[in-house]
């Protein structure tokens, strides 16, 4: 019965169950984090193409080109590749629409292909 109540090296094996538990929670963080990082990344230069596609002077094959350089120069060019644009209507506005379509990170950057979508929309410049 003596050996039973003996709580020599318990310490020991209760950090080892509870610090995997606590590294576990941290790397889930960690990529929350990062899946956050990357749809506000691809959400802000779609909606940079849109600005510049909507400029006077500017094209959706501009929109688009803006898009495509910023994912590849922030996040590489895997998530620049589904890039398109067009023009619509939003309540009787003429406006431009660029989507883009990435792999949404499961595991540091790799993940699913073309499961995130985002769009960016801009007024079209009437000048």
């Amino acid at each position: 019965m003596r050996c039973l109540r003996d709580e020599r090296g318990s310490a020991p094996a209760e950090f080892a169950m509870v610090g995997g538990l606590l590294v576990m929670l941290l790397l889930a963080v960690m990529q929350f984090t990062l899946v956050l990082l990357v749809r506000n990344t691809v959400q802000d230069a779609a909606a940079q193409g849109a600005r510049v596609a909507a400029f006077a002077d500017g094209t959706l094959a501009d929109g688009t080109g803006r898009t495509r350089e910023l994912l590849a120069a922030s996040l590489g060019t895997r998530y620049a590749e589904h890039v398109s644009a067009r023009y619509a209507l939003a309540d009787g506005i003429r406006v431009v629409e660029v989507r883009v379509e990435s792999p949404l990170p499961v595991i540091g950057l790799l993940g699913f292909s073309r499961s995130l979508e985002v769009a960016g929309h801009a007024a079209v410049d009437a000048g």
